[in-house]
Order: structure tokens, then C-alpha cells, then sequence
């Protein structure tokens, strides 16, 4: 029987830290003896007391306990609770900051794959810094020790939960309304068994998906219901899997009905989705990233547009407003089925919507016979690697590359660079404030 490892006794006494620069996940850079020191809450050039977090053979993580020579760069944060919450890791760093941060670390990105750089550098899209947040998934735990109800976020680097009253950087209707939702979990026969809350807001309406792990009662069902209706809220609930998500105030007459929505003024278009489908956290983000998009691109009416990885038609019906023709390709086929539904509810007929694996060659597929003139692709985190070896075979004049991963950005821009494509222009959009979360678009153009 093997013996169990015994858990590192970590230094207790605290260390003074010199913050040389910031970590790719935001956490300042120093080092002890050779050694690498990350060190969370510090920033470039700041003189710190760091306590040790845990200790590993080529690095140690530690915490920022006392700052003795602060960064002009450094501000109080505007949340409470922001030394504690997972939620956020860059609020006690100044927005300009932040946004210089992430176009740094696009740079150094673009420069680690192959010496690659835009021709242009497109001036940071940037947005409001609070109330943005449009989805997000709380945390719902009960603790014994303390006969209470949690509701929030992770702990930063722990699986405890913050006890947070409010969020200030989530939509107000939600973001407002922790602590009513943390009495209501607490006056529920449920309080132990509902495990997260799900949140997602449309311009008019917002929901809330309970996580049920057992049936409730018929008087929690009418306290959830009362809930709702007092603070004008969507109440779902997800007694199992995804596909076991329904509403339950307002009364659902189907599945067709269970639908929230945003607008796209500039491009006359309203999009539906259910609060389970992924979407934007940033509608004015959103806004401004599906313009820049068309504007790079430049559709024309007599054009073939492919927009791949496209969801339920967040640029693909912007696209049809402008392009001849323009075809939607998605791995998810619930997404499929939305993005139909989009076109339908816009009266948009120059849009096809296709399910494709997007991991393999697709370039034989009946949708791709006639090849396009424009691209558009907007891929997970994973990015698009396998994508981009197939995309050279159409010969688009221009390719927009929407991104939320410099790194996988990076890469996939050496693909086309290598395949005839030159980077004509790029930058950083700032979809998620206060957090290390780099967004960006990149434009190609065939040489």
C-alpha cells in the first residue's frame, strides 16, 4: 500500500516581494533565489509582503498581504469583496492599465508564434466597467458551522465560495439581488439541495436557472414563483440534465415560448435565445464588436459569405443585411435550430444554417459546393487550427478572426499567414472588465 504524501508545511513568515511584471492570468512576477515567485494582488514595480499560497519545485504562488510602495497604476477596487472573489482578478488595477495588459499580452502572443505581427493596431474596443455582465453561473452552498446559506463565486485559487450581498459587475437585475436570493434559498425546505443558479439577461427580460437536485415542494415552488414575479424575474428550473431545464413563472406554453432577447439596432435584427444557450456577456461589446466585424469585412449585396462557429446568428444575420448570401455553420445543433428561428423572426431568406463537424474537412460539404468570397469565424477557446488548414481552399478575399484566446489566435493566424493570408490589422476588446480575459479580431487579407 502506497503511503499517503504528506502535505507541504509552508513557510509561515511573510516575504518581501519586488514585482517585476504581470503573468499572462494577472498575478505579478518575482523572484527568490532563482526561483519564480507568482504572487496574487500585485502589480509591475510595486514593493510588497506576500504570504506563501503553495510551494512547488520550480515556482511558489503567494498572496499580496501589505503593499509598502504602490503602483500609480493600482486603485481601490469598486467591489467589496474583491480581495476574496474568483469573480474578478484585475479590479485593483486601473482600467487603462488593464486594457494596456491585455493588448500586451495579444503582443506577446502574436510574437511567440513565429514573429507574427498586424500591420495596424487597431485603437482597444472598450465598454463601461460595471453592471456589464450579462451571464454568469452562482454558486449556492449551505454551511453547517455557520447555519447559513452561500450564494456567489469561487474564492480565488480555492472551491470555497464568497459570501457576497451583491455584484456590482453583473447586470444589476441579478447583480442586486444576492442577498434577497440568498434569504429566499434559506427560507426554501430545499436550502441544502439547490446547487447553482444559472443567470442570463435579454434586453427587456432577465432569468434565473435554479440547479434542483431533488423535487421540490409545492410550497418552495410558489416561493420561487413569488420571487419572480416581485422582482420581475424569469424563474427555470434544471431538475437533471440540459434538456430538463423549463420555466415555471411566467407560465410556459412551450418550449418555443421559453425565450429571452437582444437587439442589433444598427443592423435591424433581434435575436432570441434560451437562457441555457451561449451568448455575449457584453451587449455593448456586442454591439460595437458586430459592427467593427462588417465593417472589416465589408459584405457586398453580390457576395458569398461563410460565417463559421456561428451560434444562434449573433454576425450571421447582421451579415445577411449586407451580403448577397451568407451561410451559418455550427457544430451544436440546438444552435442550428436557433439561428432558423433568428431568420425566420427577421424575415432574412438569404441565410442558410448548417450542423458541421468543424474538427475535420468540411470543404466537401453540399453548403460549401460554391465556394465564398468572405469569411467570418468566431471559434471557441480551443480555437481554429484544423479550421484554418481548410479555409485557404475557398480563396475569400478576407477573413475577420473573432477571438477569446490570444493564444489560439496566435497560432491559428500562423496557419494563414503560412497559407497565403497577411494579418492586416488587430486588437483587443475589453469583453470582460477586471478580469484577465483577453477578447480580440484580427483581419486577413489573401496576398
Amino acid at each position: 500500500m502506497s503511503k499517503r504524501r504528506r502535505r507541504k508545511v509552508l513557510p509561515a513568515e511573510p516575504i518581501h516581494c519586488q514585482i517585476e511584471k504581470l503573468s499572462h492570468d494577472g498575478r505579478g512576477i518575482c523572484h527568490l533565489d532563482g526561483k519564480t515567485q507568482f504572487v496574487d494582488a500585485a502589480l509591475p514595480r510595486e514593493s510588497v509582503m506576500a504570504k506563501y499560497v503553495s510551494t512547488r519545485r520550480s515556482f511558489d504562488e503567494l498572496r499580496a498581504l501589505e503593499v509598502l510602495e504602490a503602483s500609480p497604476e493600482r486603485e481601490t477596487p469598486p467591489c467589496e469583496y474583491a480581495d476574496l472573489c474568483g469573480g474578478c482578478s484585475l479590479q485593483h488595477m486601473a482600467p487603462d492599465a488593464q486594457i494596456a495588459f491585455k493588448e500586451q499580452t495579444l503582443k506577446e502572443h502574436f510574437a511567440h508564434f513565429g514573429g507574427i505581427e498586424p500591420e495596424e493596431w487597431i485603437a482597444p474596443m472598450r465598454s463601461q466597467g460595471l453592471g456589464y455582465r450579462r451571464k454568469a453561473r452562482l454558486g449556492v452552498r449551505f454551511v453547517p458551522k455557520r447555519d447559513a446559506v452561500l450564494v456567489g463565486f469561487r474564492e480565488k485559487r480555492n472551491s470555497f465560495l464568497t459570501d457576497i450581498d451583491r455584484c456590482v459587475v453583473m447586470d444589476p437585475r441579478i447583480g442586486e439581488r444576492i442577498s434577497d436570493l440568498r434569504e429566499l434559498f434559506y427560507g426554501m425546505e430545499a436550502y441544502r439541495t439547490i446547487a447553482q443558479v444559472e443567470v442570463a439577461c435579454g434586453d427587456d427580460v432577465a432569468a434565473m436557472v435554479f440547479r434542483n437536485m431533488e423535487a421540490l415542494s409545492e410550497s418552495d415552488t410558489d416561493k420561487l414563483i413569488a420571487f419572480g414575479k416581485a422582482h420581475e424575474l424569469h424563474i427555470y428550473l434544471q431538475p437533471k440534465g440540459p434538456d430538463t431545464v423549463h420555466r415555471i413563472w411566467p407560465e410556459s406554453a412551450g418550449r418555443d415560448d421559453e425565450r429571452l432577447s437582444y437587439r442589433l439596432d444598427d443592423f435591424d435584427v433581434t435575436l432570441q435565445f434560451h437562457p441555457m444557450d451561449f451568448t455575449q456577456v457584453n451587449a455593448e461589446i456586442n454591439r460595437s464588436m458586430v459592427r467593427q466585424a462588417l465593417d472589416w469585412l465589408a459584405p457586398q449585396d453580390d457576395e458569398r459569405v461563410l460565417d463559421l462557429f456561428c451560434g444562434l446568428g449573433n454576425f450571421t444575420l447582421p451579415l445577411a443585411r449586407k451580403a448577397g448570401q451568407v451561410v451559418g455553420v455550427e457544430g451544436d445543433d440546438a444552435m442550428v435550430v436557433r439561428g432558423r428561428e433568428n431568420a425566420e423572426l427577421n424575415g432574412l431568406d438569404n441565410i442558410r444554417f448548417h450542423g458541421a463537424n468543424l474538427q475535420g474537412d468540411f470543404t466537401g460539404e453540399a453548403w460549401a459546393a460554391e465556394g465564398f468570397d468572405k469569411i467570418l469565424i468566431d471559434p471557441p477557446r480551443s480555437g481554429a487550427q484544423e479550421v484554418c488548414e481548410y479555409l485557404t481552399a475557398f480563396g475569400a478575399r478576407r477573413i475577420v478572426y473573432v477571438s477569446c484566446n490570444p493564444a489560439t489566435l496566435a497560432r491559428d493566424a500562423g496557419v494563414l499567414v503560412d497559407k497565403g493570408y497577411r494579418l492586416v490589422k488587430a486588437g483587443v476588446m475589453d469583453m470582460f472588465p477586471h478580469t484577465t480575459h483577453v477578447e480580440s479580431m484580427a483581419l486577413f487579407e489573401r496576398v
